[in-house]
């Protein structure tokens, strides 16, 4: 950062920035924090499914996430609905979001993220179906290039019986539902 700063002409020692560096590192520590942990130990201790409700998919919706894109190193944000289909075995609610939150804090592609995300799902539960719905704007669009401000990127990542959009089609209703 300190020679980024020299770079675009500015002074690394004048008030105001001669801390910059150290925030900058301390920022990116942050952002980049899910690079040291196993995004699957996140899902904790599944549980087994009640009966009959192994074959009804679970839809968790607007999980808020912030990342950075690898090309420009800037931020993007955005929602993620994760949904599948049990085998026998659940994952609690709350974990979906962390699963999500620690592949997020990592350099990204959304592309990537959402593979990501279906893939440690997928395992981690035997799950016979997920989808994964990211959409997010990224500050590489907003603020460079063609600054198209408003814009937000949308990605689907599927697995298993979730990969027919058929078979999606109900979770896809139900991620643009209302409340």
């Amino acid at each position: 950062m300190h020679e980024i700063l020299i770079a675009i002409g500015e002074d690394p020692s004048r008030v105001g920035l001669d801390r910059t560096p150290a925030r900058v590192a301390d920022a990116y520590e942050e952002f980049f924090s899910g690079l040291s942990v196993d995004a699957a130990s996140m899902l904790g201790d599944t549980f087994a499914a009640p009966e009959g409700a192994a074959a009804e998919p679970v839809l968790v919706r607007d999980i808020e996430f912030r990342s950075v894109c690898e090309h420009h190193l800037l931020p993007f944000v955005g929602v993620a609905h994760v949904g599948y289909v049990p085998s026998d075995r659940l994952i609690g609610l709350g974990r979906i979001a962390s699963v999500v939150d620690t592949l997020a804090s990592r350099p990204q592609l959304q592309e990537r993220l959402g593979d990501e995300i279906a893939a440690v799902i997928e395992d981690g539960v035997a799950a016979r179906g997920v989808l994964v719905v990211l959409d997010a704007q990224h500050d590489c669009v907003r603020t460079r290039g063609p600054r198209q401000t408003r814009s937000s990127t949308v990605t689907v990542s599927s697995r298993g019986t979730l990969s027919q959009p058929a078979e999606r089609a109900e979770l896809m209703s139900l991620i643009g539902a209302t409340t």
